[in-house]
């Protein structure tokens, strides 16, 4: 029986070799932070000795491996986030290309998802809150109070809110398959949702009766004057307490956080930050808009890292009563580095602590009054708002005319 040819792959050549140092040990060398190129290994401890084992199980997948293997690009990648996934910390990791995109398009504000808003009910399961209009969950017939079951075919079991949120965000135009539970129908059912931009606004504020309720979705750059206006507006219109909704809040910049927390404190610690050389504390300080203003903050599970900041800042001064439900735990900070290839390293370089000395990672803040959600439900008028309202009637007399 003859013999039948047998093409091989040639090995790994020198080019990829070097393009894949460079992903393995961005962390090691000299980089700048976020935004910024990275810029080489610089005098790195680590070499080829170190990571031979990388090189050897990469030659015998090359040499031994049955099936094609994917283009060496995607295998550089897959070493790349096998490194940093090792550092045992869910907020150090490699983003190729494509989720390093959708990334920085979050931070920027907007994001290809499909237009509604999300919560986590009392039984851990993630619920339809709101429907942005005209956007695609809207017009696939989605509804408040649909219970999520599935993304794409994922369970959502063991995930967050965060996750669940990640997974229905992704490339604008692209298609994702949500899988819903709709109890006034008691019916399980699956629609496909095509991707649309979403821009987030960055405040929105409004006032019911004698209570200003500001609404903060992000900390940009814009953020503590965004929320100043708002003070400003709501004290012009006669509010005698206020509601700062920081609900679904993912975080963002620090010195914003610094500076939403300095409008409603009359100095004070803010929050230290903890670097493995140092400790930094950033301060109010005294004469701003909101310090004698009753106030409730809002959480919930959405509601990480600068939000965190605010919340466990106003609170450990006595500031604010937080209401709502227990939030995220991220009090961690990253610095991320972009490759050449528009890939990002992101990686943890500091905690935050609060000014009781509480760290936010891994544990979160725990509300004073805790609002239940009901799962397949989402009543007529927002609980969160009903009970901060509930709370401040009875903080603040009603004025007399």
């Amino acid at each position: 029986m003859a013999e039948t040819p047998v093409t091989r792959r040639s090995s790994p050549n020198s080019l990829v070799i070097v393009r894949l140092l460079g992903i393995l040990f961005v962390v090691a060398g000299g980089a700048f932070v976020a935004g910024v190129l990275y810029a080489g290994l610089g005098d790195s401890p680590h070499n080829d000795e170190n990571f031979s084992v990388v090189w050897q199980s990469w030659d015998i997948l090359d040499k031994a491996y049955y099936y094609d293997l994917p283009p060496e690009e995607e295998l550089a990648y897959g070493a790349a986030q096998g490194l940093l996934a090792a550092a045992g910390d869910p907020y150090t990791f490699f983003a190729p290309p494509a989720r390093a995109e959708l990334d920085r398009q979050a931070t920027a504000g907007e994001f290809g998802g499909i237009g509604a808003q999300v919560m986590q009910a009392d039984d851990g399961r993630f619920v339809i809150a709101e429907l942005y209009p005209d956007l695609p969950a809207q017009q696939a017939g989605i509804r408040r109070g649909d219970v999520i079951v599935a993304v794409d075919g994922t369970e959502l079991d063991d995930l967050t809110l965060p996750e669940t949120v990640a997974l229905l965000r992704g490339e604008i135009g692209s298609a994702v398959r949500v899988t819903l539970y709709r109890t006034s129908e008691a019916r399980e059912f699956s629609v496909k949702v095509e991707r649309a931009r979403v821009e987030l606004p960055t405040v929105y504020a409004e006032l019911i009766d004698s209570v200003a309720h500001v609404r903060l979705y992000r900390f940009n750059a814009n953020a503590t004057t965004l929320v100043a206006q708002a003070i400003e507006q709501a004290l012009a219109d006669g509010a005698q307490a206020m509601i700062l909704d920081l609900r679904g809040n993912p975080g963002g910049l620090l010195d914003q956080a610094v500076g939403v927390s300095d409008l409603f404190l009359d100095g004070g610690r803010v929050v230290t930050e903890r670097s493995q050389d140092e400790e930094t504390g950033y301060d109010a300080v005294s004469g701003q808009l909101a310090e004698d203003v009753p106030l409730v903050v809002l959480i919930d599970e959405g509601s990480a890292s600068a939000a965190e900041v605010v919340a466990g800042a106003l609170h450990d001064h006595g500031r604010a009563v937080l209401i709502g439900r227990p939030s995220y735990g991220k009090g961690s900070v990253q610095h991320v580095y972009d490759l050449p290839d528009d890939s990002q390293v992101h990686v943890t370089v500091a905690i935050w602590l609060t000014p009781g000395g509480t760290p936010l990672q891994g544990q979160g803040l725990t509300p004073d009054v805790l609002v239940e959600v009901p799962t397949g439900s989402v009543p007529e008028q927002d609980p969160f708002i009903e009970a901060a309202l509930d709370y401040l009637t009875e903080a603040v007399p009603p004025t007399v005319g």
